[in-house]
């Protein structure tokens, strides 16, 4: 998921800043999804009415103030709880995770719920240069975005759907990253490429790449 310049989605957080992971909350502000706690709203609001929330992030242990859904509808819920889950018996909660909830995690969960082509991971625009291999012949190109599951290619050679390669670029601070990738789709001229076998090293290498370049962008505004 590239950067957002749409409206952030405001959701609501029944729950104390240390639910959360480091950074989650920064980071999914830059990503369209504007975490606010409810403490703070109520002080941003100075006693007016607040808005109407696109989701509510609700610490099991705070459930009994979340307040009744008015004539609009319900307003969807995520859990944040400990190993066992929940048991849904409240139909407005769409999902659960433990705490502290992490950045990859939530992001999944948002996807789903909000979007109509959720991604698995988050990713951001890049201009890397990338060395491409296969069956012996080696060719140039550019990694334009980046996640932990793939990456958008230009090739300056053609490639075909379905094509399985050997792709090589480099992360600042990081050095080189060689891995297997599959052509998946096409976003024309640029070939959108699926990560295989990627080594354990080489996607922690990518995640903190992508959490380090999705932290220094601009916060997305209430």
């Amino acid at each position: 998921m590239s950067l957002q310049s749409r409206e952030p989605r405001i959701l609501v957080a029944h729950a104390r800043a240390e639910a959360f992971a480091p950074r989650t909350r920064s980071i999914l502000g830059n990503l369209g999804y504007r975490i606010v706690m409810l403490e703070e709203l109520e002080e941003l609001l100075g006693g007016a009415e607040a808005p109407r929330p696109d989701l509510r992030i609700v610490d099991e242990r705070r459930l009994s103030e979340v307040p009744e859904d008015d004539g609009a509808g319900p307003v969807p819920m995520i859990v944040l709880t400990g190993r066992h889950g929940v048991t849904g018996a409240d139909s407005r909660i769409v999902g659960a995770l433990m705490r502290p909830a992490g950045l990859h995690d939530l992001y999944c969960l948002l996807q789903q719920v909000f979007e109509q082509h959720p991604r698995s991971a988050p990713r951001v625009p890049t201009h890397l240069r990338a060395v491409c291999r296969r069956r012996g012949v080696e060719w140039t190109g550019a990694v334009l975005s980046l996640s932990e599951n793939g990456c958008l290619l230009r090739s300056t050679e053609p490639l075909t759907l379905g094509t399985r390669l050997e792709l090589c670029f480099e992360l600042p601070r990081v050095g080189p990253i060689e891995l297997w990738a599959e052509t998946a789709y096409q976003l024309v001229p640029d070939m959108g490429l699926v990560f295989s076998a990627l080594a354990p090293a080489h996607r922690e290498a990518i995640v903190s790449y992508v959490d380090d370049a999705l932290g220094a962008s601009p916060a997305a505004t209430l």
